[in-house]
């Protein structure tokens, strides 16, 4: 197979940080070529290069054997390079063909001071071909708002190929999707491939790294660190490539006898902030329907579903941040349905948010700052009216030792920290209080390996000590890895609940997709 796409000694630095450093890296005609690295490793900002979205300080990019300058997305468009991101740019109330030949439109009729129609027949055909070749059956008149996930992200596909992309470019493609439409993913990509196109793919997965790749790179601090044959290789090698040491990928959960109730959910409702489109009306969904549940001391109850059925409603009801339109929520004993935040973390609340950014941390405020965010009216870190800021250094340079938070200076900003270090500047504030329940969402989204081996630890830790936890996650291997119980959301619901010995990663699956099949 030959090369298309080449990067000769590409370098990119952001100031003192050389996110690039001489990096060689080469896609192939008819293959996958799948791309590691922990956060921060410059896998992105080496895609965003080769798509035009950035220019180089030093290197080349090569296609087809001849140097090329990208100035933008269009010049790689140009070339047959396209990208598709993790967070899908599909126009919601758009139909699929409407967001397919968005900003390459025909038109007919159009005359001097007259605005011409779109044309439909030609880009209709095409698109239906293209669908055929990849056996998918799309309807081009549907509103891409009304389709699942998986759909929109091969629409994001066909949309590429409608454009001539030959060189296909996926950033964390199964992010989003049940382990069905990874699989059919999956075959599609086969399929892309056998036709000739070339695909790189950046992804954390190690499982899915292994399963679909041709060829593996693994880039660490800014630097290529190594190439991997995924037929003889393992998934504590890769691993042990991303972070420069070795990792331990297998929880270790000692059993533990639940003890008393420490949450009980009855018939619990909530709406989201979105009114009905369908409807036609400035009604809101119900986002979270009926739904029930008890977390006991020393369990972890395990929520698995995709993203968009009801679970970012349901943890921000259960925290105090959103109304709850009916049901009820004890909390050791006490009903706190219209209880504040405030009021639910002096009774023992701890609360690591889906969207750190937005509801973690003061991006602007020190890291000693945001440790003592929730609880600086309180001992040790006041006396009485006056804040004791030396009590605040303390704890803090505690917590960095012992989360590894870097830099690890208690006077840093937070917001300049990475995703991952943010994230377990979070987990030290949360886990260091005297908690009883902690509500832990995409506790390890946007996480590394590395990262990801310490904040799953910290977790079980937690429950080992009596803590009740609610852990609400897309990756279905977090869910199943660290729970007791795994409940399943759909649509707002809780369709089933399994004991872990029950909860397959098959039978969780299907019915993350809505199945209650046996």
């Amino acid at each position: 197979m030959s090369a298309v796409l080449e990067a000769r000694g590409i370098s990119k630095r952001y100031g003192r940080v050389l996110a690039n450093d001489a990096i060689d890296f080469m896609a192939r005609s008819g293959e996958i070529h799948v791309l590691l690295g922990e956060n921060g490793a410059g896998k992105t900002t080496l895609m965003n290069l080769l798509y035009g979205l950035e220019r180089p300080d030093s290197g080349e990019i090569w296609v087809d054997g001849k140097p090329i300058v990208l100035t933008s997305p269009r010049d790689a468009i140009h070339h047959g390079i396209a990208m598709v991101h993790q967070h899908f740019m599909l126009v919601p109330v758009f139909t699929v063909l409407e967001n397919v030949v968005l900003g390459v439109e025909q038109t007919r009729g159009l005359k001097l001071g007259k605005l011409g129609r779109l044309e439909r027949g030609k880009p209709e055909r095409r698109i239906r071909d293209l669908a055929a070749q990849l056996s998918l059956d799309l309807d081009l008149n549907a509103k891409v708002a009304d389709l699942p996930v998986g759909i929109q992200q091969k629409i994001e596909i066909i949309k590429a190929l409608y454009r001539g992309a030959r060189i296909l470019i996926l950033d964390e493609p199964t992010a989003v999707l049940t382990p069905a439409e990874t699989a059919e993913l999956f075959d599609l990509l086969r399929k892309l491939t056998q036709q000739g196109l070339s695909i790189v793919m950046i992804t954390h997965k190690l499982k899915e790294a292994l399963a679909i790749a041709d060829r593996i790179s693994v880039m660490r601090q800014g630097q290529m660190v190594g190439r991997v044959n995924p037929r003889t290789a393992t998934e504590a090698e890769l691993a042990e490539l991303m972070v420069g040491r070795k990792v331990i990928l297998q929880v270790n959960k000692p059993p533990v006898q639940p003890g008393e109730p420490i949450v009980i959910v009855r018939d619990l409702r909530v709406l989201d902030d979105y009114p009905s489109g369908k409807l036609r009306s400035n009604r809101q969904h119900i986002a979270v329907n009926e739904v029930s549940f008890t977390i006991r001391a020393g369990e972890i109850l395990g929520i698995a579903g995709v993203q968009g059925n009801g679970q970012t409603e349901l943890s921000e009801a259960l925290a105090g941040l959103r109304p709850v339109a009916s049901g009820q929520i004890t909390f050791l004993g006490q009903e706190i349905t219209t209880a504040s935040p405030r009021t639910l973390i002096d009774r023992g609340l701890a609360h690591v948010p889906e969207d750190r950014g937005k509801n973690g941390i003061v991006k602007s405020y020190s890291l000693a700052d945001n440790i003592a965010l929730c609880t600086y009216y309180k001992p040790p870190f006041a006396k009485g009216l006056q804040l004791r800021e030396g009590a605040i250094v303390r704890q803090t340079t505690r917590l960095i030792e012992e989360f590894d938070i870097r830099p690890g200076n208690p006077n840093y900003p937070a917001g300049s920290l990475s995703g991952g270090n943010q994230q377990k500047l979070i987990m030290a504030r949360e886990l260091s209080r005297d908690a009883k329940f902690l509500i832990a969402c995409q506790p390890t989204r946007g996480v590394d390996i590395g990262a990801i081996e310490l904040i799953h630890c910290r977790i079980i830790e937690a429950r080992s000590q009596g803590m009740a936890v609610l852990l609400i996650s897309s990756e279905l291997d977090e869910v199943l890895a660290l729970s007791d119980r795994v409940a399943v959301m759909f649509q707002g619901r809780i369709i089933e609940t399994l004991s872990i010995e029950q909860a397959s990663r098959d039978r969780v699956g299907q019915l993350m997709g809505g199945s209650t099949l046996s």
